[in-house]
């Protein structure tokens, strides 16, 4: 990385540049709930909006790759890394309540959200008690389980546009679907996100998130680094049960398996790259498509660059 950039981004974050807030080609395996991926040029750990803002038009000025992440759950990042600026965005992780709203930054897990829905006596974010990932990376994905997903109580979202200027959107104009929104369609960087919820019964919300995160520990497997659930759901199957029935369970190329705990998996149970999830992950697909004729579409998102021969 140029030195007049490492500069520049330091006096950016003037106000936290630490060793803990710039990092200079460090693995980004450090930061994947996989614990794959090669190394970055630069990361930065902004905690304000006005940094957000400041470090991406700095970018755009200078025509310097950027890369958004959030704490990187639902994401293999190639074994090459990623050049350019990568912005963590975990710092930024306040939470807070107005009136029956939750107003959330990006970098906050959405697990931490719906504790504090629940310590607020707020119903409908249950649902999201056991998803990992952060709230941009929900939005991002309309993220959802048993039952419920974030179009259900998003009302509303501030990002940055692709050209550096804030902008409060409606969840309406976000597109959300099926583990889908418009987001990086239209280039928006969320940095935070309101919830609308409703006044319950504080026994009753929690018993539901007990009831969730018990199912959630018993089926998924928890005690492996993994990107979460691999597949979408195909109409009229599950994935995980194709998967199972095409006897993949077990099946390991590298470091990465095929859980056999949920067959929607895969886990890293050692020294896994993410070139080994990529093959495993293809060699899913091929063997459902010829086995019972379903194209099993990823969930999970694919970054970065091959590592160069």
């Amino acid at each position: 990385m140029n030195k007049k950039v490492y500069n520049d981004l330091l006096l950016i974050l003037q106000k936290s540049s630490t060793e803990d807030h710039i990092k200079i080609n460090q693995p980004l395996s450090y930061y994947t709930y996989t614990k794959t991926g090669g190394p970055a040029d630069i990361i930065v750990f902004p905690t304000t909006y006005e940094e957000v803002e400041k470090i991406y038009r700095y970018t755009l000025e200078h025509q310097i790759p950027i890369t958004i992440l959030g704490n990187a759950s639902n994401l293999i990042i190639k074994d090459g890394g990623i050049r350019g600026v990568v912005m963590i965005l975990t710092d930024m992780n306040k939470i807070e309540l107005r009136g029956d709203s939750i107003i959330a930054q990006s970098g906050a897990a959405i697990i931490d959200v719906s504790r504090f829905a629940l310590k607020h006596e707020l119903t409908g974010l249950e649902f999201a008690c056991g998803i990992p990932g952060s709230i941009g990376g929900a939005l991002y994905m309309n993220a959802g389980a048993y039952g419920g997903e974030v179009s259900d109580v998003l009302t509303e979202a501030l990002v940055l546009t692709k050209e550096g200027e804030l902008k409060t959107v409606q969840a309406e104009e976000l597109d959300l679907g099926y583990r889908t929104s418009n987001i990086e369609t239209n280039g928006y960087l969320v940095l935070e996100a309101t919830f609308g919820l409703k006044q319950g019964d504080v026994s009753e919300i929690k018993a539901k998130m007990e009831e969730l995160t018990f199912l959630r520990e018993s089926k998924q497997p928890l005690e492996y680094p993994s990107c979460g659930s691999v597949f979408k759901r195909p109409p009229g199957h599950f994935a995980g049960k194709l998967i199972q029935d095409s006897e993949l369970q077990g099946k390991r190329i590298g470091g990465a398996e095929v859980s056999k705990k949920h067959a929607g998996f895969i886990v890293n149970v050692g020294n896994g790259t993410a070139t080994d999830y990529m093959k495993l992950i293809a060699h899913v697909q091929q063997t459902v498509k010829d086995k019972f004729g379903v194209e099993l579409e990823r969930e999970v998102r694919i970054i970065g660059e091959d590592v160069k021969s």
